[in-house]
């Protein structure tokens, strides 16, 4: 199987030119290394939490949770805007879809962080629960569509169960 695949052959009205451009996008399978490692890293404060909640004195689970929803919710916010900025690249312009999901993306990290005043945490811990299994599962979709890089498909999945894992089990913890 090549390294790298063609993701994108085809014309494109430019409307300005009223002329076609033809583009040719490669990309990778994966991510390089770095990239991976990137990714992944960004997860580990998420999972850092979990541990530390169920290791920590009852008094201080509350600094603990801020501290990790924050972490997550910032995580989110940042991959609103990837998700938005990857859609500059799309021919003929962003779809519904695209900004749709970073506008989704961006409200549910906006609305967890917000719900760091709320009197339990739940809330917060379910948005993000949301926002990260929903990118597990629909990145790979959008990379199949070629409105994310090619590599999505694979490191998404994985790199998106991490937290998923970790807040599946705070809101656990903080139910029991």
């Amino acid at each position: 199987m090549p390294d790298r695949i063609n993701v994108l052959d085809r014309a494109v009205e430019h409307p300005e030119r009223r002329a076609a451009l033809v583009l040719r996008v490669e990309e990778p399978r994966w991510p390089p290394l770095l990239g991976i490692l990137l990714a992944h890293a960004a997860m580990v404060p998420i999972l850092l939490g979990a541990i530390a909640f169920a290791l920590v004195t009852v008094e201080m689970r509350p600094l603990v949770l801020g501290a990790t929803i924050t972490w997550g919710a910032s995580v989110v916010l940042f991959l609103s805007g990837v998700r938005r900025g990857l859609s500059f690249r799309t021919p003929g312009g962003a779809t519904v879809a695209q900004v749709s999901t970073s506008m989704a993306l961006f409200g549910l990290g906006l609305l967890a962080f917000c719900g760091l005043w709320l009197p339990t945490p739940v809330p917060s811990l379910l948005l993000l629960l949301l926002a990260f299994a929903g990118m597990g599962v629909l990145d790979p979709i959008a990379a199949r569509r070629g409105e994310t890089p090619l590599y999505f498909a694979g490191l998404r999945p994985l790199q998106m169960a991490l937290p998923s894992a970790a807040l599946i089990g705070l809101i656990a913890m903080v139910l029991a």
